[in-house]
């Protein structure tokens, strides 16, 4: 073993342990570079977004109305007497002037014959009474009858012509006395059972109320509204119970049955109360409806469905994409550069699943409907279209 080196040789090894030196330090470079844990981009969240749209919004108030008979009339009998015959079966249709009931005529037949004896009396009497007085003129004009005589023959038939008109208007009167034991339909409809039975006494002195008659072909669907929808109303210009003929749309309602199938046939708002009732803060409104297969009965109650207004051109955005805190209303929006951006908006009225944004956000910006929760403001994002309901299938 050599113990002892040259200076060359000296410098030869240390050299060579300097290279030995280097080589492990790029050694232990390279395997710290390639070992070291790399930084890892995060993902960006997957989300749906859809463009903002625009169209015509159909704004409703639902409130409970009651059906009532477009007329309602009662007949009444108009003359005292016994009930004789009914010319009816109830709960059928019956028209106008047709007879229902007959009242016992004896008395009434027996006044308007006397009046009419007495009228052609009273004739006889004022033919006599004219005869006179023509003869009378020409004598006074030769006085050969006096002025006496002549004052006496006018008020004679003046008095006769008196009495022919009293008597006349006695025999109208019997007459339509007469006229009232039948008692006829006041108009056409569906008649309800009789009140009193044959044999009954009727009239003044008795049960004067004998049956019903409804026109239900149409009917009337009153409701009430609150004072906040008639501002909300006179906001649009919409004046409800007159039809604005400027207008593309009028103030329409639909109704719901018992079953909840909605009635095929519309009405229209014909009348509002010009005041609003101090204790329940609201007003009357009422509507016409055709009813020509009478499903709709007088005196039901019905859920009612009433425009209210008709919103053109709305941006509307769909209520799931919305998030409600205490500070408002917010979506998040889509930028050009996929970035995510919240969005503070001023919400209108509801209607479906969707809702009218009154400021906040316009048509065609990118909105984020599905997977909002995954975000944060400035956050990029990795849209999706949404899938159509085809696809789910």
């Amino acid at each position: 073993m050599k113990l002892f080196f040259t200076k060359r040789e000296l410098k030869l090894r240390k050299k060579r342990i300097i290279m030995m030196s280097a080589c492990m330090v790029v050694l232990v470079g390279l395997y710290v570079i390639l070992t070291w844990p790399k930084k890892v981009e995060p993902e960006a969240p997957v989300v749906v977004v859809e463009p903002v749209g625009i169209e015509d919004v159909e704004i409703y108030g639902e409130y409970v109305g009651r059906i009532r008979a477009q007329q309602f009339v009662e007949v009444r009998a108009r003359v005292e007497g016994f009930l004789e015959s009914m010319d009816f079966e109830e709960g059928t249709y019956v028209t106008k002037n047709q007879v229902l009931f007959v009242i016992d005529q004896k008395q009434y037949r027996a006044r308007a014959d006397k009046a009419r004896a007495q009228l052609r009396k009273d004739s006889a009497l004022v033919l006599k009474t004219e005869r006179d007085l023509n003869r009378i003129r020409p004598l006074f004009q030769q006085n050969a009858a006096s002025q006496l005589d002549l004052d006496n023959a006018i008020a004679a038939y003046e008095t006769a012509v008196a009495s022919m008109g009293m008597s006349q208007a006695d025999l109208d009167q019997a007459e339509q006395e007469l006229s009232y034991t039948w008692v006829r339909s006041p108009i056409s409809g569906y008649i309800s059972e009789r009140y009193v039975d044959l044999g009954t006494l009727v009239g003044t002195g008795g049960q004067s109320l004998l049956a019903t008659v409804v026109k239900s072909d149409t009917v009337l669907v009153d409701f009430s509204m609150t004072a906040l929808d008639y501002l909300k109303s006179k906001e649009r210009n919409v004046v409800l119970g007159q039809k604005d003929s400027t207008r593309s749309w009028q103030p329409m309602v639909t109704v719901t049955l018992a079953d909840n199938s909605e009635y095929p046939y519309k009405g229209l708002v014909d009348f509002a109360d010009p005041q609003v009732d101090p204790q329940t803060g609201t007003f009357s409104v009422r509507a016409e409806m055709p009813n020509p297969d009478r499903v709709l009965l007088p005196g039901q109650f019905t859920k009612v469905r009433a425009l209210l207004d008709v919103r053109e051109h709305a941006t509307v955005v769909p209520q799931k994409s919305l998030i409600i805190e205490k500070g408002g209303a917010y979506v998040f929006v889509m930028r050009r550069d996929s970035i995510a951006e919240r969005r503070f908006i001023e919400l209108g009225p509801e209607f479906g699943n969707n809702v009218v944004v009154e400021r906040g956000i316009v048509p065609g910006e990118m909105l984020v409907t599905e997977g909002y929760h995954k975000l944060t403001p400035g956050i990029k994002i990795r849209p999706v279209p949404p899938v159509k309901e085809e696809e789910k299938e």
